[in-house]
């Protein structure tokens, strides 16, 4: 296994007043050096533990939940969350008036990601080293143990959520048995996975009354009569592979972010780490942060909401998927049309219908553009790690197209599951958005 640097993040610079014994004292921090440098650190050990989509959408979400609660404490101009009628319960923050509220937020982040990720020890050494640079720039040990007074009480709040939204009792249910019929999905080479988070329409959603509130249309009917409209999608994916241009290459290795991605070479199988495809996600809203010059509660709530969102897409999308059960298109052309073809990009472990990538990029972009504006032009450089160049967006919905076609570009989803999974998105993004305005959150800018 390999591993990665995340993100590569400039010196945006932002004042931040600090508490004093006697008065306000003016500090200057490195914004980017702390905010995005909080949230590579969590997403790397997710990296590192290949944590799968459904379940890193959770802990992002979790992440940030007792940070926007400590900011919303703080500033009139963040929506608490018992306003935004979530599935979350009530978070306490403790009054205090020596506090850096701001400190706080941030080690919140950190310590709840320390608890709730399987590999979050890692996250001590972050801990350390965030805390002792702080001190070294003027922080009072006083103001540090306050803030960690406040953040631990919080993060037992937010743990004690977590463990009450179904997760669990994941292991202890079925796991997923492949059903007979040829319409049914299977295990792909060369991993052979079985089904990941068959079960993952139990958790506790956010914003979304049940798991099967945005149900999509029922997808295209299996056959393998060549006149069937089945047919013709499929041998739409098989010509499509066999004819990419090098951009349309680029485009689907650019939105892969598959954490279950196996080399061959020989007998033996080499894995590579990559980011989930809501970790991209939340690499776009830290870029959006960043161009936006947002302030640090400003920042954490566009995490949390779309990280929030994230979550909910993930449970929407799973209950589909293992609902509809559909084969992927690399099973199908193997047994009707070459047996030796494969796809561009590798299959991921889980049925085909509805496109994940469609669901969860198009949620995201309606909550980003709600926040940041219709025409928020951005650059991604989220996938640099992986040898792959910046790509150039004049919105975040035209994000979100590019991310749900590529999905054919790499040959893993039929279009139907790409379209009826931008619906789907669409819908649950603008719920959101909706429950947003009600609560009377704002654009960010």
């Amino acid at each position: 296994m390999r591993s990665c640097t995340f993100f590569q993040y400039s010196s945006v610079l932002l004042l931040i007043m600090l508490i004093g014994s006697d008065s306000y004292a003016q500090r200057i921090i490195a914004y980017e050096k702390y905010m995005k440098d909080i949230v590579q650190a969590t997403s790397m050990v997710m990296i590192h533990d290949v944590v799968n989509p459904p379940a890193a959408s959770r802990f992002y979400a979790y992440s940030l939940l007792g940070a926007y609660e400590i900011m919303a404490s703080q500033k009139k101009d963040i929506v608490p969350l018992t306003s935004l009628n979530t599935g979350f319960g009530p978070v306490m923050v403790p009054k205090n008036e020596v506090y850096d509220y701001q400190v706080a937020a941030l080690l919140t982040i950190l310590l709840t990601a320390q608890e709730i990720l399987p590999s979050g020890y890692m996250l001590e050494e972050k801990i350390n080293s965030f805390t002792t640079t702080l001190l070294k720039e003027g922080l009072t040990v006083e103001q540090l143990n306050q803030a960690k007074m406040i953040a631990d009480t919080v993060t037992k709040q937010v743990l004690r959520q977590a463990s009450q939204d179904n997760y669990a009792k994941l292991s202890a249910l079925r796991r997923y048995r492949p059903l007979k019929g040829d319409a049914y999905w299977y295990p792909t080479p060369p991993g052979y996975m079985e089904g990941i988070e068959p079960n993952w329409n139990i958790i506790r959603p956010v914003f979304l009354d049940s798991c099967s509130q945005f149900t999509p249309m029922e997808p295209v009917v299996y056959s393998n009569d060549p006149n069937s409209s089945f047919y013709k999608m499929t041998d739409e994916v098989y010509r499509t592979v066999n004819n990419l241009t090098e951009e349309q290459k680029l485009i689907a290795s650019f939105w892969d972010c598959n954490p279950f991605a196996i080399n061959t070479s020989g007998h033996m199988m080499i894995g590579f780490k990559k980011i989930s495809p809501g970790g991209h996600w939340m690499g776009i809203t830290s870029i959006a942060a960043d161009k936006a010059n947002l302030d640090l509660g400003r920042s954490i709530t566009a995490h949390a909401l779309v990280a929030f969102t994230l979550m909910d897409a993930f449970i929407s999308c799973w209950d589909e998927k293992y609902r509809s059960n559909r084969i992927r298109p690399e099973t199908v052309i193997n047994r009707l049309i070459d047996k030796r073809w494969q796809p561009l990009l590798q299959t991921p472990p889980f049925p085909e219908y509805t496109s994940g990538h469609s669901v969860i990029s198009t949620a995201a972009a309606e909550v980003l553009s709600f926040l940041f504006g219709d025409s928020f032009q951005f650059t991604d450089d989220t996938e640099i790690i992986f040898d792959l160049p910046k790509r150039d967006f004049p919105s975040f919905r035209y994000a979100a197209q590019e991310a749900a076609i590529s999905r054919l570009y790499g040959g893993i989803h039929y279009r139907d599951a790409i379209e009826a999974g931008q619906d789907q998105g669409g819908k649950l993004g603008r719920f959101i958005v909706g429950r947003l305005k009600l609560a009377g959150v704002r654009s960010l800018r």
